[in-house]
């Protein structure tokens, strides 16, 4: 990765090692941070249909809600992890803390979807630039041992999020606490970003890195625009009757991508530090893991979507009882998690390979039984999913790991931040796509199950496609997990 020294060397922070109690706590404080972070997608997920119905929001609104936290995510995870570098990792983590809790407050009183639409970009936002200093935080500030237990609670923490999700949005919607119904599901972060706030601000270290990079602000804004705009004709197409300024938009968004990697060509070649490198375009086990991870983040995001609004607006499930519709897909991949990151090192693309079709066979038969009117029970349908989260178990943890086992070390760093960030565009992309594919397909009927079942039926042979690709793009990427090629 390129960096540019500053004229000033900035000032370094002392020793921020820290043990015993006081790295306990730290820990706690950065990990409660990360599990908000991590719920805060599938918990939203299980809601929407109450938000919808609460709201009055159309099916584009409902998708934006999605949309627009994971792309401002994405795209705050490179700017914020080199502003936490730069400023202080223990600064910018606590006021990105803050700028969440305050985001979650405003959602939750937000009174119409536009409201909760710009909310939720800023909360997405607050969590681009909280989620870099979790790490940062846990490698500057703990020694090799604690550092491999910090990173081993991190991977828990993933899981429980995992299992948490669907069940506290379908417990907190259900539960209607004091008449607020979904707003809960954003209630909840302010206390406990309240108490990981009090307490970050005694016992959590301050650290920076030894250089400053200067940030590449053009090509952060030229990047997030033009996926804008290459989403928003996607997502609102159909509302508007898909006119050919709808079109205009989407070739205005491809245009920026041009701008935007000759801007960034133009900025390496100048020795600064851009947002997208372009000589990691050119090493092909990275180009196809970009691609992989579109297709495999993309078709994970949508389907959640699609079947919450299946299960609860067309089967007339509970969102508690869509809650535990979804349970078997957390269990099924914390049953294979721990298998898949021990042999990472060994067989990381097969065990890859392995997961996506795993996961495309689970989305198989999933359409198998929704197509043609059909409404299955509740044991079919968690089978179907504890199979998915098999799959997804055995991939979704080492993903990053077998990418950037192909990358040159001395690139690591700048292409974690870019697939990470990749991974949450996929997302909104997936969701874009799919939802939209999804609602197209609603089409009067019967009776709602009917008209939701084939809509889901729709969408399902385009996730099996999507993993069927994944897999064979997977074929390309390093064999295992290993060390960084020099």
């Amino acid at each position: 990765m390129r960096t540019e020294k500053s004229p000033v060397a900035p000032p370094q922070a002392p020793p921020s090692t820290v043990t015993g109690g006081r790295a306990s706590l730290a820990l706690i404080v950065v990990l409660f941070a990360a599990f908000m972070d991590l719920l805060d997608v599938t918990i939203v997920t299980v809601a929407a249909p109450s938000i919808a119905t609460d709201l009055d929001a159309g099916e584009a609104q409902l998708q934006w809600m999605l949309v627009a936290y994971t792309l401002a995510l994405g795209s705050g995870l490179v700017t914020g992890g080199r502003v936490g570098d730069d400023h202080g990792r223990r600064k910018v983590f606590l006021v990105s803390l803050a700028g969440f809790a305050i985001a979650s407050a405003a959602c939750a009183l937000a009174p119409s979807p536009g409201v909760l639409i710009a909310m939720r970009v800023v909360q997405g936002l607050a969590g681009g630039f909280m989620v870099p200093q979790v790490f940062g935080i846990i490698r500057s500030s703990f020694d090799p041992a604690g550092m491999a237990k910090a990173f081993g609670a991190y991977g828990a923490v993933q899981g429980l999020a995992a299992v948490a999700g669907p069940l506290l949005g379908g417990a907190l919607v259900d539960a209607d606490l004091w008449g607020l119904g979904w707003r809960t599901i954003f209630w909840v972060n302010v206390p406990v970003a309240v108490l990981a706030l009090a307490v970050g601000m005694r016992v959590l270290p301050e650290s920076t890195a030894d250089r400053r990079a200067r940030l590449d602000v053009p090509g952060a804004v030229l990047s997030a625009l033009a996926i804008a705009l290459i989403l928003l004709p996607l997502v609102q197409g159909r509302d508007w009757g898909w006119p050919w300024w709808g079109w205009v938009l989407l070739a205005s968004g491809l245009a920026l991508v041009a701008v935007f990697a000759g801007h960034e060509r133009g900025l390496a070649s100048r020795g600064g530090n851009p947002v997208l490198d372009p000589e990691l375009l050119r090493i092909k086990t990275f180009t196809a893991g970009l691609a992989a991870s579109v297709l495999f983040f993309g078709a994970l995001g949508s389907f959640f979507l699609v079947l919450s609004l299946y299960l609860q607006t067309g089967a007339g499930r509970s969102a508690w009882g869509t809650g535990l519709v979804i349970l078997p897909y957390a269990i099924g991949s914390i049953v294979t998690s721990g298998v898949g990151v021990n042999l990472a090192a060994k067989a990381g693309r097969v065990l890859l390979i392995t997961g996506s079709l795993i996961l495309a066979a689970s989305q198989a038969v999933i359409w198998a039984l929704v197509r043609d009117g059909g409404q299955p029970g509740y044991w079919p349908l968690a089978a179907a999913l504890f199979l998915g989260g098999l799959g997804l178990g055995l991939a979704a943890p080492i993903l990053v790991n077998v990418v950037l086992a192909g990358v040159p070390g001395r690139h690591a760093g700048a292409a974690g931040g870019v697939l990470s960030t990749v991974n949450q565009i996929g997302n909104a992309v997936g969701i874009a796509a799919l939802g939209t594919v999804f609602f197209s397909s609603l089409a009067p009927a019967h009776s709602p199950a009917t008209v939701f079942g084939n809509a889901l039926a729709t969408v399902m042979p385009w996730q099996v496609a999507a993993y069927l690709a994944a897999a064979l793009l997977m074929l390309a990427l390093p064999k295992t997990a290993g060390a960084h090629p020099s």
